[in-house]
């Protein structure tokens, strides 16, 4: 059985603390990581510990190259289904909940690379999480698209292959809608077309209030 609904609250009392300034400071500090490794083990203290000196290696390099990092470090860690990880039909995970449980799904590795990204400082006009079809596979599937300016061809990072191409080389992935912290965009005959605000969707919500507040 997967790691329970209540370590997860109980995880993001500590998370919140992280994440209030997202885009600034990245410092996990000694509370939650000796939380982490009192809950989890060594090991996953080890991983967080990775990761915050990931930030500090990569925080002021050029974003393409943060952006291969990033990619390449979630990426290891190992696909585990929401239903056999959380005992959930869907869930989405925190950066944290990721790391110290060392396993997640798509939405997980595209949801950590998004905040991790933003952490370091990359615009959030630039990121914009991607619900697709993957037509090779015929299942849901989400990814992080980059784009280096408004109408470029973005960049996908994508947990099934550890190449960085561009989406109009990524023809088994078909958009369904796209979100990031200023909007929620829905494709409507092969263009996006703004809907709204990532707050309509509930698993998204209910991830950013375990952030904020982790008693809800």
């Amino acid at each position: 059985m997967g790691p329970s609904r209540q370590t997860a609250r109980h995880s993001s009392l500590l998370i919140a603390l992280m994440f209030a300034a997202l885009a600034t400071a990245f410092e996990l500090g000694t509370e939650l990581l000796n939380y982490i490794q009192q809950e989890y083990g060594t090991e996953a203290r080890q991983r967080l510990e990775t990761w915050q000196d990931l930030h500090q290696l990569a925080g002021s390099a050029p974003t393409r190259r943060q952006i291969r990092l990033v990619n390449s470090f979630f990426n290891r860690v190992p696909f585990i289904s929401d239903l056999a990880h959380w005992n959930e039909e869907d869930f989405w995970a925190t950066p944290v909940e990721l790391l110290a449980t060392n396993g997640g799904d798509c939405e997980d590795y595209s949801i950590a690379k998004y905040l991790t990204l933003r952490s370091m400082g990359v615009p959030d006009q630039q990121l914009r999480i991607v619900y697709v079809k993957a037509l090779e596979l015929n299942q849901a599937h989400m990814v992080l698209a980059w784009y280096p300016t408004p109408d470029a061809d973005p960049l996908i990072l994508d947990n099934l292959i550890n190449q960085i191409r561009p989406a109009s080389q990524r023809d088994d992935l078909e958009p369904v809608y796209s979100f990031n912290g200023e909007g929620l965009w829905r494709v409507r005959g092969g263009r996006d077309k703004r809907s709204g605000t990532a707050e309509q969707l509930s698993h998204w919500r209910a991830l950013t209030e375990r952030l904020i507040d982790p008693l809800k």
